[in-house]
């Protein structure tokens, strides 16, 4: 990308959106479109197709998504399959319509199976059942992959796909329902703290593993492969063209909550819920595709939460 491209964020007001626009400045792109839901419903595919007409964006990031945690998924599975598939079909047509250079569509790692091999490669794609707690959400995104793979191989466009790990950063969502585990925490920490609170109830045993990774390491990811990756043909048809995005490491949630409870500066006791579930009991990415490319992530766990807190202090407090 030259730094004069016209660049299209879709999604810029989420958590990944906010971490790519502040890495794309700071490399110095600045001919950058940006869309409100209000100004831009993506699931209206005439609003779609006629924004693209009228502003034809040289590359694409598409971010945008109804996104959520398993409260979220469990409760809303319809609004997170028809709203996801439907932003995914019309960013991804237009941007073939309008000659978008190159696209990158930003899927999840919950696109795995349920008992997936860890870690996971890029290769497991379809292999075995989803988790079921997300599958409406995965299936949206693993259909995203598949566009994206499909018009490369019957137009010749130029689109990739990444699959994040868990994410986490600021100007993360910190609904009490609808945010992810991170911000959940980290809310639920900070008013037990606030109110004293002598115990803190969290969901399930704690013992699923995750990881996570800042959002910020995750847009250098997504700037590098942009910039620099261009699938060949059997490239292409091996699936080569996603890409896992994470740290590579795991963490037991129940040794992420005592470092939040460190972090936050609580002082009451934790206490796990075992009738609420787990999710998957592990999960974690092989990264060595995106690796071999020069990326790797550079801010640690703790680094990452802490900076993330003093954001949540002083903005959302």
């Amino acid at each position: 990308m030259d730094t004069y491209s016209k660049i299209f964020v879709a999604g810029h007001t989420g958590l990944m959106g906010h971490a790519l626009l502040q890495v794309l400045q700071k490399y110095g792109y600045h001919n950058i479109i940006t869309k409100t839901h209000a100004e831009l419903d993506l699931t209206n595919q005439n609003a779609v197709a006629e924004f693209f007409t009228q502003e034809k964006p040289d590359y694409v990031f598409l971010l945008a998504a109804k996104v959520g945690g398993i409260i979220a998924n469990n409760t809303l599975p319809a609004e997170f399959i028809y709203q996801n598939l439907a932003i995914t079909a019309n960013v991804i047509h237009q941007s073939y319509l309008s000659h978008a250079k190159k696209l990158l569509f930003f899927g999840s790692a919950c696109i795995y199976p349920r008992e997936c091999p860890q870690p996971m490669k890029e290769e497991y794609l379809l292999t075995g059942p989803l988790e079921p707690t997300n599958e409406p959400y995965a299936i949206a995104k693993i259909a995203g992959m598949k566009m994206c793979q499909s018009y490369n191989r019957q137009y010749g466009t130029n689109y990739i796909a990444i699959m994040p790990i868990n994410l986490y950063g600021i100007h993360d969502n910190f609904h009490p329902i609808n945010s992810h585990v991170i911000p959940g925490l980290m809310r639920k920490f900070h008013e037990a703290k606030i109110h004293q609170a002598p115990e803190l109830q969290l969901w399930g045993s704690g013992t699923a593993i995750r990881e996570f990774l800042y959002s910020e390491d995750c847009a250098e990811a997504c700037l590098m492969l942009m910039d620099k990756f261009n699938p060949t043909k059997t490239q292409n048809e091996r699936g080569e063209i996603f890409f896992n995005v994470g740290t590579g490491m795991g963490i037991a949630i129940y040794e992420l909550a005592e470092l939040m409870k460190k972090i936050t500066d609580y002082h009451g006791t934790i206490v796990w819920d075992h009738t609420k579930p787990d999710g998957m009991p592990m999960k974690t990415l092989d990264t060595s595709r995106i690796n071999a490319l020069g990326w790797k992530p550079k801010i640690e766990l703790k680094e990452g939460l802490t900076k993330m807190y003093e954001w949540y202090q002083h903005n959302l407090v």
